[in-house]
């Protein structure tokens, strides 16, 4: 990854290395938050990656975690390591203010669901991460730390940048559309989204029930199956979460396949939507891939995908925003309140048709995973934009959303200009162990 003026090594450890530093006594929690507290004192006013950030409350927490580990108390996998929040989860302890003015000051008296499994693995949350507002379109203060003239993309913004500038090892952060693929992409940072309904949203914002799914940051695939597996459980509170058994994703990942991968290399309905260089890189990497990777084409029911997840996600924000757009619209972004308007207007017959397709994509699909292990596809249009009115576009992970299949950005390109260019990879729904192994044998593959 790129090295940020004042790095420290303390600061740029991975997870799977600090937790067991921890477990073993080699540093504690204490020292490590301690680093990374360091390390946001020199590098957050330049990015702004932090909604709130209390260094004393955050210490307080590495402190208690090191004394249950002097008594012999064994934590979880994720003991004494600094964890980002995105400003859309509730905490019991922090503020929760969703990126708008309209919660300026709200403070919830229960943890999400996501949050309690973190605390419960040992982790410590170290703050609250900067959001779009409403976890939509209209950006935060967040700037890209490898550019600070260049967005991070969004909504989960201030979990990409805190990750890549090392400020933490590990952040979360939600997608209802692109918003954990693209911004990891941006910022040049692993980004998993799970497969829907793999992480509870119990205490989420809710944007969209059909769409609105958790994803994780870290900087190395190892990590984010560290986290991911941490926070995958069932939840009664969340009606799309299922009874099943916890995919094993950290034994899966150290494992090398059984046979060399296949990717199928989706260009999607939008590829004209993708910058020349992103064109460029892509067929360069599938040169090199060779016979590891075949075109595949969707069929033609995804021509209507895109316009499908819009009708519902603009429709959802109608309905779940309906509240802050009846008592204070002055107060909302323009590209939300027209969102949430058009979202007014869309017709019942069309919602639920639009929710109906979703299965039957999933279906079209499954052709691909009988002959591929994973579909190859951009994560973003390109680099970072440059300019912080926009977070840049989500069109290359829409219909992955839509679907909601499990889906990786992988750190392994650079635009022209130098800056990050994330490769998504896109399991079958439901096998994301396959899809972490299969994107583990591609960076070793794109190293060589």
């Amino acid at each position: 990854m790129t090295r940020f003026e004042g790095d420290m090594d303390s600061a740029l450890i991975s997870a799977t290395e600090a937790a067991a530093a921890v477990r073993v006594g080699k540093t504690t929690s204490e020292e490590l938050v301690s680093a990374c507290l360091d390390h946001i004192a020199l590098l957050e006013e330049r990015i702004g990656a932090w909604a709130y950030l209390d260094p004393d409350h955050a210490l307080k927490q590495a402190r208690e975690t090191d004394l249950l580990l002097q008594q012999g108390k064994t934590l979880g996998p994720l003991q004494g390591v600094p964890v980002g929040v995105k400003d859309i989860f509730d905490t019991k302890d922090m503020p929760t203010e969703d990126g708008t003015v309209l919660h300026v000051g709200r403070q919830p008296t229960e943890d999400a669901t996501a949050v309690s499994l973190l605390r419960e693995a040992g982790a410590v949350i170290m703050g609250k991460t900067v959001t779009t507002e409403l976890a939509v379109y209209a950006p935060g203060k967040t700037r890209n730390p490898h550019d600070p003239e260049r967005t991070p993309g969004g909504s989960s913004s201030g979990s990409a940048a805190a990750v890549a500038a090392g400020m933490v090892p590990l952040a979360i952060g939600t997608q209802t559309n692109g918003s954990v693929i693209r911004p990891a992409s941006y910022c040049g940072v692993y980004g998993y989204k799970p497969s829907y309904g793999l992480i509870s949203r119990h205490r989420v914002l809710q944007q969209s029930r059909p769409l609105d799914q958790v994803g994780v940051f870290a900087r190395s695939i190892e990590d984010a199956a560290l986290i991911a597996e941490s926070i995958m459980a069932f939840d009664d509170r969340d009606p799309d979460t299922r009874v099943r058994a916890r995919p094993n994703l950290i034994e899966l990942v150290a494992q090398e396949p059984p046979f060399q991968p296949r990717l199928a290399f989706v260009k999607t309905p939008v590829w004209d939507q993708a910058d020349m260089d992103t064109q460029e890189a892509f067929a360069e990497l599938v040169a090199h891939l060779g016979e590891n990777v075949g075109d595949f084409q969707l069929p033609d029911i995804f021509n209507d995908a895109v316009a499908q997840h819009r009708a519902i996600m603009e429709a959802d924000l109608a309905r779940s925003f309906e509240r802050e757009y009846a008592r204070g619209k002055d107060k909302l972004s323009s590209i939300l309140r027209e969102m949430i308007e058009r979202g007014q207007k869309v017709l019942a017959v069309d919602y639920n048709h639009a929710v109906s397709q979703i299965p039957v994509l999933n279906r079209a699909l499954d052709k691909v995973f009988d002959w591929y292990d994973a579909i190859l596809t951009p994560a973003a249009t390109g680099e970072a934009p440059v300019g912080l009115e926009s977070t840049g576009s989500p069109i290359f992970c829409t219909i992955w959303s839509l679907c909601g299949m499990p889906a990786i950005s992988l750190p392994l390109l650079q635009g022209v200009h130098g800056m990050p260019m994330g490769v998504q990879l896109v399991g079958s729904k439901g096998d994301d162990a396959r899809l972490l192994r299969t994107a583990r044998w591609l960076v070793n593959l794109a190293g060589e």
